[in-house]
């Protein structure tokens, strides 16, 4: 019996770590690719052909700098982010710096790869089973900020559970930029 059972299990363990790895090199491809082809907006644009993408857009009552400087103090998530409990940039905000957090019992390793100040910041991040590209654009209307966002989402998880995904990202993105609201205008 014992047998039977790993004989049934090896051809499904094999494929699962098959189907991880081809995701993590196909996104690893994808990125590296960008940063060779930069475009005008970001080093990496979102990957428009990912499984799930949402983007979003809010005016925030609050001068571009106040906003900037909310979302790109990395440590300082947990404050303002309730889906966020811990979040850690070790090093200087700049292109390539490595963070590290957690926000919805997740835990997720980034980079970032585009910073103009408050005009553009994007990052990259992954998680067992998903890697996402995140990106933010600023436009400063005086004591308004309209904030755009944008994020795509590839891998096992988003490829086999799509409406699950586009649903969660489709909403986080949203409540993404609430809280980014509520705090600025605090």
């Amino acid at each position: 019996m014992k047998k039977i059972i790993f004989y049934i299990l090896l051809p499904i363990v094999v494929t699962a770590i098959a189907l991880f790895t081809y995701e993590s090199i196909q996104f690893n491809s994808y990125i590296s690719a960008s940063e060779i082809n930069k475009t005008n907006d970001m080093n990496i644009p979102i990957n428009q052909d990912a499984p799930v993408k949402s983007h979003a857009e809010i005016v925030i009552n609050a001068p571009t700098e106040k906003v900037w400087r909310l979302l790109t103090s990395i440590n300082d998530w947990p404050a303002w982010q309730s889906d966020v409990t811990e979040s850690n940039l070790k090093e200087e905000l700049k292109e390539k710096a490595e963070f590290k957090w957690k926000a919805g019992g997740l835990s997720f390793t980034s980079q970032i790869h585009t910073i103009d100040p408050k005009i553009k910041f994007g990052w990259t991040g992954k998680t067992f089973g998903a890697s996402a590209i995140h990106n933010w654009f600023f436009k400063d209307d005086g004591e308004k900020t309209t904030v755009y966002v944008e994020e795509s989402l590839q891998g096992v998880f988003p490829k086999f559970f799509k409406t699950y995904f586009q649903k969660n990202l489709d909403e986080g993105v949203k409540k993404n930029l609430k809280e980014l609201k509520n705090a600025a205008e605090k």
